[in-house]
């Protein structure tokens, strides 16, 4: 480990290099802890590229906490389609109604946030301190290779007693004896910057790197073995068959207690099976995650009126405001075909 000198060193290094080389992005405009709020919740598991006229529609509809609040759901999942991982879209409209009731309004500090519903420990400490300058540091996927790299730290990262160490590691470089003004929002949006364009998965750029000769992993020549890499969980082979049921132009969805995948989402009413070996006949077929999942509908389905007072009997204009995921749209089309219809949802 560094002393606080070196520390030091590197801190002005990079915060130098990112003052400099930093991205021109929507959310970096402001300090709007809503705006700021959106955009980290955006940015998880999808990349900038994609996430930017996702941010800026979804501003344009929702341009302030109230507005999101209180707006429909099914309107804010319409505007979060294509964007995958819907319970994100449901966790943030469940939040803004819990923020807009706050009398203080939005907190200010990791420790009010993280008591928030949706606010996990990534987010919260984005906000507080892209928002309000709080000193706490960041742990992204790509914070987690700079630190690693740079430290040369082993860590099974994934565990929380070693992802405790690295986020003490985090929280010290954003905390140093003496703030520089908005150090806290520069250091962990440096941070951020780094990993994602100088320090990447593959082939970094280590001569434009601000720590370049302090690295362990560069001087070890160990970059490809950090950070660890986790092990694939084994995949899984599901069938599902799902039901399309049509009255005057709407169909019936429920919401989903039956299958392991698309979870908080509305789906069509069916059942799920698990499998040892791809089934030779489907209709389709899709990969959620770590599972394969082939779909066929339902041979024998279940009678409409046995589905229960939780389905919803939508219009199949309104279909891609309830079921945003592919997975599902995709029935109706294999419905249609199965008709013999050719229009389109």
């Amino acid at each position: 480990m560094t002393t606080a000198r070196d520390d030091g060193r590197e801190r002005g290094a990079l915060l130098a290099w990112y003052r400099a080389q930093k991205r021109d992005l929507p959310w970096r405009r402001d300090r709007d802890p809503y705006r700021i709020w959106i955009s980290e919740v955006m940015l998880q598991q999808t990349t900038v590229a994609a996430v930017i006229p996702y941010y800026l529609r979804f501003l344009a509809r929702f341009p302030a906490l109230g507005d999101l609040a209180a707006a429909p759901l099914e309107d804010v999942l319409a505007h979060w389609a294509g964007l995958g991982y819907y319970s994100r879209a449901r966790n943030l409209h469940a939040s803004a109604q819990a923020l807009v009731r706050r009398p203080d309004g939005f907190p200010r500090t990791y420790q009010e946030l993280i008591e928030m519903p949706g606010f996990g420990p990534y987010t919260a400490r984005a906000v507080a301190s892209l928002a309000f300058g709080q000193p706490v540091g960041v742990l992204d996927g790509n914070v987690i290779r700079t630190l690693t790299r740079r430290y040369g730290l082993a860590l099974e990262w994934w565990r929380p007693a070693e992802r405790t160490r690295l986020q003490d590691l985090a929280d010290r470089l954003a905390a140093p004896p003496a703030l520089d003004g908005d150090d806290a929002y520069d250091w962990n949006q440096g941070m951020m910057e780094l990993g994602a364009t100088v320090c990447t998965p593959t082939r970094p750029a280590c001569l434009l790197c601000p720590w370049s000769a302090g690295c362990v992993a560069r001087t070890e020549g160990r970059i490809g073995e950090l950070p660890l890499k986790r092990a694939r969980r084994s995949r899984e082979i599901w069938a599902w068959h799902p039901t399309v049921h049509e009255r005057g132009g709407r169909v019936a969805i429920v919401p989903n207690d039956y299958a392991p995948f698309l979870k908080g989402h509305w789906i069509w009413p069916g059942r799920v099976e698990r499998l040892e070996a791809a089934p030779k006949s489907f209709d389709y077929r899709a990969t959620v995650t770590h599972r394969d999942v082939f779909v066929a509908l339902d041979p024998k389905p279940v009678d409409a009126d046995s589905l229960g007072p939780e389905a919803k009997w939508i219009s199949r204009q309104d279909l891609s405001k309830w079921v945003p995921a592919s997975l599902a749209l995709k029935a109706i089309e294999a419905a249609d075909r199965r008709a013999g219809k050719t229009n389109e949802v």
